[in-house]
């Protein structure tokens, strides 16, 4: 184990309770039943998740919480009746902590394999103090401890020997391809999707539903492939329990809408239906200033190695409207903002439709993680023609706990960091959503011979300075087009939009940020430039694959940074095992440097984007985040200073006799954290 002790489960993991009772105490008892139910629908998800992501983690996830109700809660009858070491123990509940709160035995930032500290003998023993937990144990243990082959340490295409849960049996990429290139033309939508191939070689569609059953006939697969066909079911108690709780919650909806809204998502957990749940996305967006905000559904698409098919995610929060009028002033003058991008109004929507803009405290975040904000919906035309909304996670942004010392960063600059860490990233987060996400055109087909802009005089690339003539053929997505880099381009797409515009005073002061401007702009800029170097942890140098879109984006920034010239941005180091590598950040020249150097980038990836130019833009990107041997030889100190992830305990609800609902909160601590998965019984 020793060469792959970086998958060890984390050890001593910063644990924080996302303590929400008095936003949640200041709803209407109405809206407090409607945030229970749509908190349930949320969770009832668990176990979709887990099934995504990998054949062994719903199994590991049951061993858990059954070893939990065995001793009904009480550790100290756990450490009697399974006979091991309070070390052992330890150990357990921190594999078991981490794994609850990835919701899978592989992270969800970074989508690499983690292993138990605690031996095979060991955590059998704990986990057998549960008939349950000792019949499951045989059925995972293997794939729990092994390491090898290396390839299987992370997500990714099965060809390749990496996991995924998304494509069951001996797939491969170019199949895939196929498939989806059908399911395009057909205009079957796949994001509630998996695929699995049988030994026959029969291709079958595998949709998320209550109902069950294959449809009469088969889709007619290309080049000898055979057939698709298509059955629904898939995940069928957890979508009628799903549907059940929205059906729940529509009587406490605060209006038409909502009530519309949630009508939609039951026919589409119900019938499979993805175009219901795109209807359902157009009415959330028209559910304005919500106390009660939600979004549930098969959201992103990150872990899907082909870049098309979402994770289940749900959550449930209560608007926090001190934070949110800075959020709305930053959307009042957005389209002041959005002309100061780096491109052609051609390259720009029509008209920029303002959306809600709302700083969170998350109640429920039923997923394998939770961002700190997001723009959605992911549905390119709905965002085109309807608009999106964003979501500032304020209980997240603010639970990082301070720390005396940060890797990488000079000693002059630990100070100032701490102080500013936490308002530029609120600063870069809330651009990046509003701004980053929320700007773009994409050049259409929209229909054959119908299109979003001029054909006969077609816009001029600020890139070539000749017409464009690459554009979205009828049917296509950017995430079809652009496929499996589609997520990490656009996040750097989005955090190059935030480093290039949180120059802007003016911005910065709606942020509340005057006096101090100079001081969070540096620290924001420093905050990208460290995260682009800790990037590495999510690089694995076997595969040359990147396991998290976000990391990969900032990577290629700090690639940025370093390029622009006269040691604006450098690594400087003495040592020859790197120990005392810093990053030095020259912040007379954050305008003159990072700004102009980010800008460039920015306009190449927007107008490739824009365009549908694949291949300029992936090889672009590509090489852009390629990790040279420059970059490559850092990775063991970066590996060595690597710090455990915060892990979020969530809150429960409980609706009581007489219909008013309780929150039921927990300690802050591993067991605390299975307490509350437990308690949920999903």
């Amino acid at each position: 184990m020793a060469s792959n002790s970086h998958l060890l489960a984390d050890s001593s993991a910063p644990i924080v309770y996302l303590d929400v009772k008095q936003h949640f105490d200041k709803l209407t008892p109405k809206q407090q039943l409607y945030a229970h139910h749509m908190s349930r629908a949320a969770h009832y998800g668990t176990r979709v998740v887990l099934r995504q992501v990998s054949p062994e983690s719903e199994l590991i996830y049951d061993a858990i919480v059954s070893t939990y109700n065995a001793v009904e809660g009480n550790l100290d009858k756990l450490k009697q009746t399974s006979g091991v070491s309070d070390e052992d123990i330890t150990a357990w509940l921190e594999y078991a902590s981490q794994f609850l709160s990835n919701l899978g035995n592989y992270k969800s930032f970074g989508d690499s394999k983690f292993v138990p500290r605690v031996s095979e003998e060991s955590f059998k023993a704990i986990v057998s103090v549960s008939p349950n937990g000792s019949e499951l144990f045989p059925k995972y243990v293997s794939a729990l401890y092994a390491t090898e082959p290396q390839a299987a340490n992370i997500l990714g295409y099965p060809e390749k020997g990496h996991v995924t849960a998304y494509y069951i049996g001996d797939i491969t990429s170019e199949e895939l391809a196929k498939i989806g290139s059908v399911l395009n033309e057909l205009d079957i939508m796949p994001e509630n999707t998996r695929v699995a191939k049988q030994p026959s070689g029969q291709f079958q569609l595998l949709v998320a539903s209550s109902k069950t059953g294959p449809l009469p006939s088969s889709i007619p697969l290309p080049e000898g492939m055979g057939s698709l066909e298509v059955v629904y079911g898939d995940h069928s108690n957890e979508m009628e329990s799903i549907a059940k709780s929205i059906a729940s919650a529509r009587t406490y909806a605060a209006n038409s809408t909502q009530k519309d809204m949630l009508d939609q998502y039951e026919v589409a957990f119900r019938s499979g239906d993805m175009q219901a749940h795109k209807k359902s996305q157009i009415l959330w967006i028209k559910d304005t200033n919500p106390s009660v905000e939600t979004d549930i559904g098969f959201i992103e698409t990150y872990r899907d190695p082909a870049g098309v098919r979402g994770e289940w995610e749900g959550f449930v929060a209560m608007v926090n409207q001190e934070r949110t009028k800075a959020f709305s002033e930053l959307v009042n003058n957005a389209e002041t903002y959005i002309k100061l991008l780096p491109w052609p109004t051609a390259f720009e929507k029509d008209h920029f439709e303002p959306p809600d803009f709302t700083s969170l405290e998350i109640l429920t975040f039923a997923g394998s993680g939770i961002p700190a904000g997001i723009n959605i919906p992911n549905y390119d035309d709905v965002r085109m023609n309807y608009g999106f909304k964003n979501v500032s996670l304020g209980n997240i942004l603010s639970s990082s706990p301070k720390e005396d010392k940060y890797p990488f960063l000079r000693d002059e600059d630990v100070n100032l960091f701490n102080e500013y860490r936490g308002p530029a990233f609120e600063v870069q987060v809330g651009i990046h959503e509003l701004l980053g996400h929320g700007s773009g055109k994409l050049l259409s087909e929209i229909s054959p011979g119908k299109f979003n802009f001029d054909i006969d005089s077609p816009p001029v690339s600020p890139l070539t300075g000749k017409s464009v003539t690459t554009y979205y053929k009828p049917g296509q997505t950017w995430s079809s087009v652009f496929g499996g880099i589609a997520g990490a381009y656009e996040e750097c797409r989005a955090e190059c939009v935030a480093m290039y515009l949180c120059a802007e005073k003016e911005i910065l002061r709606i942020f509340g940020h005057t006096d101090n401007a100079d001081d969070v702009l540096y620290i924001a800029y420093l905050l990208m430039a460290r995260a682009g170097l800790q990037a590495l942890l999510f690089w694995d140098p076997s595969s040359k694959k990147w396991g998290q879109p976000h990391m990969q984006a900032r990577f290629s920034i700090l690639k940025c940074f370093m390029d622009s010239g006269d040691d604006f941005v450098k690594l400087a180091y003495t040592k020859e095992d790197f120990s005392d590598l810093r990053i030095v950040l020259d912040r007379s020249k954050i305008v003159s440097h990072g700004v102009k150097a980010v800008g460039e980038y920015l306009q190449k990836l927007h107008v490739y984007k824009t365009t549908a130019d694949y291949e300029g833009g992936s090889n672009f990107f590509l090489s852009m985040s390629n990790v040279g041997e420059d970059m490559a030889k850092f990775r063991p100190i970066v590996l060595a200073n690597r710090r455990p992830r915060t892990q979020y305990i969530q809150a429960n609800t409980v609706v009581e006799n007489d219909e008013s609902v309780k929150i039921v909160d927990y300690p802050t601590t591993e067991w605390g954290m299975i307490q509350s998965f437990a308690e949920r019984n999903v």
